[in-house]
């Protein structure tokens, strides 16, 4: 490897498998070098409930991915997710005494005043945006240097999540020898990897559909316009196979023959497959054979993924963007997989959808084309751009260390 190269690493610690990808960044441009997985131990829920069993599942994919590269990791950009990770509106109010010239001080310092803002008890700044500036009432200027004004406001999203749950993950890291450079809410690092410049201004949403956590990133005119995370996620469905099969059909399974089932013949939208296919279900030992169509799989299936898309909808409403993304929705995460997703966001979004894959990257290995993969390439990407831009140094703490680009 040439000695200007540098190593930039992307660690998605998912609550059912952790992920961590390894690049050279080479003259501006990224290249593959490895990959990790392990299975995740120690989250309950989207959260850290054994900082030592999390540890060692990070330890482990690390260690793969530096075999694979044949280098030595040493710091990473991870992925933030999970229940308490909220977006907000900002906005900061900057007057002058009389008019003259914006300069990019201005800017910041419009941007610094919408950060102020009351956060309840354990919450913290994780990402604050800048989506347009409003000058002298008149919005939309993505960034007014030279514009001769009175009166700047600064309109921002702005990314909280619990101080506690993040400092358990830093913790975790931490603890397996990693340095962290920066903390990453998940749907903004898959839209790295995933959604270009261009489809961002064209209007664009990223689902980041995990197994206890879905996650929220809407884009309009390449800035982002709203961010939440969902109470809906791929767990909540495999819950209600093992729940619903029993209540409504009889037919007992345990949760994780259930996730098999829906991984191997489940669709989110009926219509899709073979619904009158006759499937046998494993039984308790004692039990007969118990056998239950694919249809009824399926409608239970539909009716939580349904709902998920109606939460996205819900958000997409709230941030002005309902019928507006040209570009549509990019699904992530290995929830995404399930069959019929794509078709069941279309439906309830009335927009175009599709499996968000990573781009960018070169020599990205075919059998990673995977929305599970996109949240640790986009990681990667971020850790490289984070070298690009500092030169190496770290970044200094406070406003600079907030903002993004």
């Amino acid at each position: 490897m040439a000695s200007k190269s540098k190593i930039a690493v992307g660690l998605d610690a998912g609550s059912s498998r952790t992920r961590c990808v390894v690049c050279a960044l080479e003259d501006g441009r990224l290249r593959f070098l490895g990959a990790g997985s392990s299975p995740s131990t120690g989250w309950y829920r989207g959260r850290v409930a054994d900082p030592d069993a999390v540890s060692d599942s990070i330890s482990l994919a690390v260690r793969e991915a530096e075999t694979n590269a044949q280098v030595l990791v040493e710091s990473v950009a991870a992925g933030l997710g999970g229940p308490s990770v909220e977006g907000l509106q900002g906005r900061g109010l900057y007057e002058f005494s009389r008019a003259r010239e914006l300069e990019a001080n201005d800017l910041a310092y419009a941007v610094e005043l919408g950060t102020r803002v009351r956060l309840e008890e354990d919450r913290m700044l994780c990402h604050v945006l800048p989506q347009d500036f409003t000058v002298d009432g008149k919005p939309g200027y993505r960034r007014p240097v030279g514009v001769g004004c009175t009166r700047l406001e600064a309109n921002l999203q702005l990314i909280t999540a619990s101080a506690q749950e993040h400092q358990c993950l830093v913790s975790a890291l931490h603890q397996a020898h990693l340095a962290v450079e920066e903390t990453v809410f998940e749907p903004i690092a898959a839209a790295y990897a995933t959604v270009v410049s261009e489809e961002r201004g064209r209007g664009a949403a990223v689902v980041d559909v995990g197994i206890h956590s879905t996650g929220v990133a809407i884009y309009d005119g390449d800035a982002m316009v709203g961010a939440a995370s969902l109470p809906v996620s791929a767990d909540h469905l495999t819950r209600d196979l093992t729940l619903g099969l029993r209540a409504a059909y009889g037919v007992s399974i345990s949760y994780e023959d259930a996730e098999s089932l829906k991984r191997e013949y489940g669709c989110a939208m009926l219509g899709l497959t073979s619904d009158n296919t006759l499937l046998e279900i494993p039984s308790p030992e004692g039990r007969g054979i118990q056998e239950i169509t694919r249809r009824q799989v399926n409608e239970i299936l539909e009716a939580r993924a349904e709902e998920l898309f109606l939460y996205v909808r819900r958000e997409l409403v709230r941030a002005g963007m309902d019928n507006a993304l040209l570009e549509g929705v990019f699904l992530t995460g290995a929830g995404a997989r399930l069959t019929g997703m794509c078709d069941m966001a279309e439906k309830v979004l009335n927009c175009p959808a599709k499996f968000g894959l990573a781009r960018g990257i070169d020599s990205w290995p075919q059998n990673f084309q995977d929305p599970a993969w996109a949240t640790a390439a986009g990681l990667c990407m971020y850790s490289a751009r984070l070298k690009m831009h500092r030169s190496g140094r770290k970044k200094p703490p406070g406003l600079l260390g907030l903002l993004g680009w």
